[in-house]
């Protein structure tokens, strides 16, 4: 999800869409505009309150994806030194993870003086700040400070993971490792990703660590090397296997669309861009068709592009809306489904703007410490304030 991974048309879609996917669900699960609204598509209400969530799937296999075309595309470590890896992927995870929190607490500060509603996050303490600010919020049992944070921890616990069995690989004493180091590589990390598929993920306890989502990330680690393998029947076949055994011991619609989403991976990537029709072969209505898809995928794959910086500020705007809409019109479903639309929009320009203005760019661990340190300031004067009022 950050900035510098190597971009593909395709793989910004996926994302585009899954974002756009989990902004509605989190609209659909938190009110009141929700809830006002529902008469009037209850069906959609109810998809997007229970299955929006998958999308997060979409998000593991592409995050592993990734992963394996930076990190090792060819099965061996490309990265100098783990260490330093990691504290890059922490410092460019946490950068507009905490501006966004900063917006988050702020606006649940602003919205808690006029709205009573299980939606608005209570006033934050110092431990759940501090926790919030490292990414250890679900792992010490601390609230999170805003919808949907806990992926940005299991992200960078799965980054981790995967630095580390590479490089740890790559350390194997004796010529007999050195030369067949690749093939362990990928071999710990099959069955790490069948492990998690055939056990870790089945417990639900385990939803905090990385070990419960690594099937997901795993899949999409194997289809990166699927997509880059002269042939890709072996890899299939092992992810097949992989996901066909899980889902009959325990089927879980979640590991289906993460099944689905990295056999996908391959077959489209494989293939390569579809080929345009000859000049002057194509009917115009199927021009004109093929332009409105050329420019919807073109908006998606913008949109994918600023997925991580939407995922980590559309709470705070939805919130902000829902308060001010479900405040001013709290019968009008009409109403109330058009603020759904307006928070989605904003959501977008916020995403936007703080994908300009701070993910893109590339940050030092000075400039984490101090959005972590102006987090942790903004919480307590916020908890401070709520007790004084």
């Amino acid at each position: 999800m950050s900035a510098n991974s190597s971009r593909s048309p395709l793989i910004d879609i996926v994302k585009g869409l899954a974002c756009i996917t989990i902004v509605w669900h989190h609209l659909a699960f938190y009110g009141p505009m929700s809830d006002i609204a529902q008469p009037l598509a209850p069906a959609l209400m109810a998809f997007l309150y229970d299955y929006g969530r998958m999308a997060v799937q979409v998000f593991l296999v592409v995050g592993g994806y990734l992963a394996a075309a930076s990190l090792a595309p060819q099965g061996v470590a490309r990265f100098d030194h783990a260490g330093n890896a990691i504290a890059k992927r922490f410092v460019r995870l946490v950068v507009p993870y905490a501006v966004a929190l900063v917006v988050t607490v702020v606006v649940s500060a602003l919205v808690r003086t006029w709205m009573d509603h299980p939606s608005v996050p209570e006033a934050p303490t110092l431990g759940q700040l501090v926790a919030n600010a490292l990414l250890l919020q679900d792992l010490v049992g601390e609230d999170a400070l805003s919808a949907g944070v806990w992926y940005v921890a299991v992200d960078f616990q799965l980054f981790s993971l995967s630095v580390l069995v590479w490089a740890a690989v790559r350390a194997l004493p004796g010529p007999w490792a050195q030369h067949h180091r690749a093939a362990l590589a990928r071999g710990l990390i099959v069955a790490g990703a069948a492990a998690s598929l055939w056990f870790f993920n089945r417990m639900a306890g385990l939803d905090m660590w990385a070990l419960y989502f690594f099937g997901a990330y795993g899949l999409g680690i194997l289809a990166y090397w699927a997509v880059q393998a002269p042939r890709a029947h072996a890899w299939v076949a092992a992810m097949v296997l992989m996901g066909g055994a899980a889902l009959v011991l325990d089927f879980r619609g979640r590991i289906a669309v993460a099944v689905v989403t990295a056999l996908c991976l391959v077959l489209v990537m494989r293939r390569g861009r579809s080929s345009q029709s000859a000049e002057g072969r194509s009917a115009p209505w199927t021009g004109r068709v093929t332009v409105a898809l050329q420019r919807l995928g073109a908006r998606l794959a913008r949109v994918g592009q600023m997925s991580y910086s939407v995922f980590l500020v559309h709470f705070a705007v939805c919130l902000l809306v829902n308060a001010v809409v479900g405040t001013l019109w709290p019968t009008s479903a009409a109403v109330n489904a058009l603020g759904m639309l307006l928070a989605f929009g904003l959501s977008l320009a916020a995403g936007r703007w703080l994908y300009l203005r701070v993910e893109r760019h590339v940050p030092s661990w000075s400039t984490a410490l101090r959005w972590q340190a102006g987090l942790v300031g903004t919480g307590l004067l916020v908890a401070l304030s709520n007790n004084w009022a």
